[in-house]
């Protein structure tokens, strides 16, 4: 059992028995009986002498590893001798994408904490559902977004202290930092402790806590970035994710801190905003999602990207389309993946080496996948099925036992997508296993009919959803964005449906079309489709 006097975290997890099987015999991934991943994430490098490297950078400031080894130090000891964490509380971190935000993820994790990292636009409903599920005692909050969570009326969050992550003002924080020795000797946690909880993207009702332990948090840094990434103390990392996103947790604190490399942080990445930051502090690996890989190759060509060697893809599935486009205007390969919050980060991805455009990849070094039938049978070559995964990482839901059991079964992750293998190992996303499209018997992917769509020189974005149909169950419905100055009108939608049939399987044109002058999405870059679902909400720009 775990040594930790709060035991929330322990009581709530479901039984070893109930969890997919790990896959930890290779002695890569094989960790002591005790561990803090804050001393292989961060720790070593000082220990290393490496302290004065370059660590967390803005368009203002930067930190070396020392700075944020002593912040996150003298956080710890406010949790602590201020705020008087015991070892296991949850503490919530609230903040946009900042140097700050990253030393108080370590400094709770050194003070024996469990971080809960949310998504900066939050609101106060929406908060108060994430301290009651996972009882949260404290929270660490950017002063310039603490009005909601000020606001909360939940009972169990008891402490509130606030920081300033632009780096201008001292806040109440960083006040009690300065009165707080910078050296700290981190809880003895042990490697199957609870690190982090990790809440679900786009969940409606009540939220869904996925756990991760602390041998998680450095196992999944010994699998992705040697696959993918080779990182060196000389790569500047940036991306879109937000930390409170496993994604973004994983591309710009996790990976590029365990090689010694650097991260460059943006509270608000758009489009202009990471080419312009690549330009100028010379980035060499990205990470966003494929809606903005889209909008970056529409505005690649006024910078110099020159630096730019590593694109990463995550979040949902990358049309081949956005894939030719960015090859074609760059010369670089956008490398495809896809993860889970319940799996921590990415399974199964494409390198610079064994690319296949349309493809995702193949399983990465630590997991292992198939394809299996509704029964759990696998099923054969190019034959469509639900995707099964287990590996160093998995699903670990706290106090939900049926969820646990829909996406535990026969000891491997369930991950809710439908894929396909082709005959040379590749994995092939078709869709969610609930956005299949059921039209007069056929079996519809809102995913490829999406593919076909984004071929058409007039369109920039768009979704597809299945509509309830009386004659023929569902037909498929296209919501679109359409490229500047292309004309809305109903000539252009016959014209769409008529180059649609011309080009791809005539059953699987969009009966319906809506133009819309965006596409809702999560604050992960996930489309909604459930938002376009219903027909009274779909003709709503």
């Amino acid at each position: 059992m775990s040594p930790y006097q709060d035991t929330f975290v322990n009581d709530a997890l479901p039984a070893a028995n109930k969890q997919a099987e790990y896959l930890l015999d290779d002695p890569l991934f094989a960790t002591e009986e005790h561990l803090n991943c804050a001393e292989q994430l961060l720790d070593k490098h000082i220990l290393f002498g490496h302290g004065q490297n370059p660590c967390l950078r803005t368009d203002k400031f930067s930190w070396t590893y020392r700075d944020v080894y002593e912040k996150a130090n003298q956080i710890a000891r406010v949790l602590i001798e201020d705020y008087d964490l015991k070892s296991g509380n949850r503490v919530l971190l609230r903040s946009a994408n900042n140097p700050m935000l990253v030393a108080c993820w370590y400094g709770v994790i050194k003070a024996g904490g469990v971080v809960v990292t949310t998504m900066p636009l939050l609101r106060a409903t929406e908060l108060e559902k994430i301290i009651d599920c996972a009882e949260i005692s404290h929270a660490l909050c950017d002063y310039r977004l603490e009005d909601d969570l000020k606001s909360c009326t939940a009972d169990f969050l008891q402490h509130i202290c606030c920081f300033d992550g632009s780096d201008e003002t001292a806040k109440d924080l960083e006040l009690r930092m300065l009165t707080k020795d910078k050296q700290f000797e981190n809880y003895k946690s042990r490697a199957d402790d609870v690190a982090i909880i990790g809440f679900t993207s786009g969940t409606t009702g009540m939220p869904k806590m996925t756990a991760h332990f602390h041998r998680d948090m450095v196992n999944i840094c010994k699998a992705y970035p040697p696959y993918a990434l080779q990182l060196t103390p000389d790569d500047v990392v940036t991306g879109s994710p937000p930390i409170g996103f496993t994604f973004g947790l994983g591309g710009l604190v996790l990976f590029p801190m365990f090689y010694g490399a650097s991260s460059f942080l943006m509270e608000k990445p758009g489009a202009e905003e990471i080419l312009k930051s690549i330009e100028k502090h010379k980035i060499t690996v990205c990470f966003t999602a494929p809606t903005a890989w889209r909008v970056l190759t529409a505005k690649v060509e006024n910078f110099d990207i020159s630096s730019l060697r590593r694109c990463i893809s995550a979040g949902e599935a990358l049309p081949k389309q956005v894939w030719d486009d960015w090859h074609e205007k760059t010369g670089l390969k956008i490398l495809d993946g896809i993860g889970a919050t319940e799996l921590l980060h990415i399974f199964i991805a494409s390198n610079t080496e064994n690319v296949k455009p349309g493809a995702t990849g193949v399983p990465i070094p630590g997991y292992q996948a198939i394809i299996v039938d509704k029964d759990g049978r696998e099923v054969g070559v190019m034959e469509e099925g639900r995707l099964a995964v287990k590996g160093i990482t998995g699903c670990k839901y706290l106090n939900r036992k049926e969820k646990q059991k829909e996406y535990v079964q026969n000891h491997w992750n369930l991950t809710g997508d439908i894929f396909k293998k082709d005959e040379d190992g590749y994995f092939h996303y078709v869709s969610r296993s609930d956005d299949m499209i059921i039209s007069s018997g056929y079996n519809i992917s809102s995913v490829v009919v999406e593919n076909v769509l984004l071929q058409h020189p007039d369109i920039f974005e768009c979704a597809v959803v299945g509509l309830p149909d009386a004659e023929r169950g569902m037909i498929v419905a296209a919501h679109i964005v359409l490229q500047k100055d292309v004309p809305e009108t109903e000539e252009k939608i016959k014209e769409i449906q008529d180059w649609f049939k011309a080009n791809a399987a005539p059953y699987k044109y969009p009966r319906k079309i809506f133009f819309r002058s965006s596409i809702p999405k999560t604050l992960t870059g996930k489309i909604q489709r459930y938002m376009l679902k219903n027909p009274e909400k779909a003709l709503n720009k």
